[in-house]
């Protein structure tokens, strides 16, 4: 196997760490809009399978050159949401397969956003799915952590865990702190406002996908190992969109555990506008600067891949379940937790980000094998959960399961 991965920030150059302790790939070339961070995460693995090499993610024929030339047959997608399309297309456009962490971009509702779906998160690429599946080709979506894993449990569980599922309800919360900062996010910010403002979706089954107001339904839930109760909300997020179309369930939703102040902070952001990504004009030294606001955000706030060092705790992903087994009630709690100060031992990454690194990795090395195969635009759920969840633990990341 021959990937190119598109995206040298703090996830792509964790998947580098991961990989380079695999033998399933003979060549992975690190591509970035910055070719000094490109460098730098090769230059980390003294490997000769990794090369650097630039290339600007919204440019599709570029990246589709660059799949040509160096014969790669996937294409692993570590960027920001913004370049879903672009990249996706170009995968298709150089005939390989495409795999990646996040899906399409949604857009509310116009006249009811808090009520109805507009477009929804993944709604461009499955447009495409009869194209992709005539031409044989594969677009593994939603292959990160939330979603990705948090999709794996759904799909075992309905394999081997119920016979009747009443509903899937993704739960994710930590105890991270950073020192030094008093608002310093673990991932992106430029994702986080996306998912965290959006109307979040939440399905089920007699009335389909709908809408509700941001930061609703707050519940407590009880994370495993230490971490703890943490109030969560309902959040936009893939695994809404991805689960109901292979697995059957009545209920499906996501919550998030963020916090009073994260949320209070959110609110502010969009209070202000700064959440917005269309650009304003602002006065400069050369005179006048198209900028958008959440672009200011992000460069305000300090790269979450350097922040491993100050980080403290431990995050959770997981995917809660309830229904019935052999005619009796059942509920479970199937779940990874990462550790910081064993990612940034081990590999020199922060927890979120190596999480989210991890299953992209071990997808790949399913594809490289065959266990994992499939043609059209497919979810994690489309694919077998045991010989990911048997890989996972291999890596030396095992993941638990809780009876409620």
């Amino acid at each position: 196997m021959r990937v190119l991965l598109v995206g040298a920030g703090g996830v792509g150059t964790a998947v580098t760490r991961i990989a380079a302790r695999r033998p399933f790939f003979e060549a992975m070339v690190v591509a970035d809009f910055d070719p000094a961070r490109a460098e730098a995460a090769v230059a980390h693995l003294d490997d000769p399978r990794f090369l650097a090499e630039r290339v600007d993610a919204g440019d599709e024929a570029a990246v589709a050159a660059l799949l040509r030339r160096h014969s790669c047959d996937v294409l692993l997608n570590a960027t920001d949401p913004r370049f879903v399309m672009p990249l996706f297309r170009a995968a298709r456009a150089a005939g390989t397969t495409y795999v990646d962490m996040a899906m399409s971009l949604s857009r509310p509702h116009p006249e009811e956003p808090y009520r109805a779906c507009g477009v929804k998160l993944g709604d461009e690429q499955f447009a495409e799915a009869e194209a992709w599946a005539k031409d044989g080709a594969l677009a593994l979506v939603g292959m990160g952590v939330e979603p990705g894993l948090s999709d794996v449990f759904a799909r075992y569980a309905a394999d081997e865990l119920f016979d009747e599922i009443e509903e899937i309800g993704v739960r994710d919360g930590a105890n991270l702190t950073v020192d030094g900062y008093d608002f310093a996010p673990s991932f992106s910010i430029w994702t986080t406002i996306e998912e965290c403002l959006n109307p979040p979706v939440v399905y089920e089954a007699d009335r389909g996908w709908f809408t509700t107001e941001p930061f609703s339904e707050p519940e407590v839930f009880d994370f495993p190992e230490g971490i703890g109760p943490v109030e969560c909300v309902n959040v936009e997020h893939e695994e809404v969109l991805l689960v109901p179309r292979w697995v059957d369930a009545r209920r499906v939703t996501f919550k998030y555990g963020l916090g009073e102040e994260f949320i209070s902070t959110l609110k502010t952001l969009h209070l202000l506008g700064l959440d917005r990504t269309d650009p304003v004009t602002v006065p400069g030294p050369d005179g006048p600067v198209r900028v958008s606001p959440r672009d200011v955000v992000a460069a305000c706030l300090p790269d979450p891949a350097t922040l491993g060092g100050r980080m403290r705790g431990k995050t959770c992903a997981g995917t809660w379940v309830r229904g019935v087994k052999d005619g009796a009630p059942r509920e479970v709690y199937l779940y990874h937790v990462v550790d910081n100060a064993w990612s940034m031992a081990e590999y020199g990454s922060q927890a979120v980000v190596w999480q989210t690194a991890v299953n992209p990795v071990v997808a790949l090395e399913l594809l490289a094998s065959g266990a994992w195969s499939g043609a059209g635009v497919l979810g994690p759920e489309a694919f077998p959960a045991r010989p990911f969840l048997d890989l996972l633990t291999a890596y030396g990341s095992p993941w638990g399961l809780r009876e409620q």
